[in-house]
């Protein structure tokens, strides 16, 4: 059963590693997402739609990274580290986080990268919306995480490293 992608993200330099889990870097990653929420709220009241949708999506990445980090995985890689979040918590998370987490990320990607691809005023509205919840069901969820449910998703783990 494994994931064409995340074998992929397996090879790459800064793909999928095993690591240590820290709660430390786990705490700090956590930290950065609620300053990016507070970073979002600023530049929405602001109108600065770049630089909110910017921040929408790096408080989901932030937050997704620190689950990352409890757990003992180091990704480097965007694409991976989402693949990789699907893969391992599709039983933990509503179908509806991923799906938020990727939209994100596409605004991000059209907003900054792009002149001419228009993201609606609505879009960006629910992704503001939606960012602070996001970060709290993955922040809920790292609360409730022990040793053998760390246990349990390191064993999904090893589908990817065979």
């Amino acid at each position: 059963m494994k994931d064409k992608k995340l074998a992929w993200c397996r090879k790459q330099k800064h793909g999928i590693e095993l690591i240590e889990p820290n709660e430390n870097v786990s705490s700090a990653y956590l930290k950065k997402a609620h300053t990016s929420l507070r970073s979002m709220d600023i530049n929405y009241k602001e109108s600065i739609l770049d630089w909110t949708v910017d921040a929408a999506y790096y408080a989901r990445y932030q937050a997704v990274y620190a689950l990352m980090q409890r757990i003992g995985v180091k990704c480097e890689i965007h694409d991976c580290t989402i693949e990789l979040f699907r893969f391992l918590f599709n039983d933990s998370f509503d179908e509806k986080l991923f799906l938020e987490l990727e939209s994100a990320k596409e605004q991000r990607i059209n907003l900054t990268y792009y002149t001419d691809r228009l993201v609606s005023v609505e879009d960006i509205k629910e992704n503001v919306y939606s960012a602070p919840n996001f970060v709290l069901k993955v922040e809920e969820f790292l609360s409730t995480l022990t040793s053998s449910k760390i246990k349990l998703i390191k064993e999904k783990l090893i589908l990817i490293f065979e």
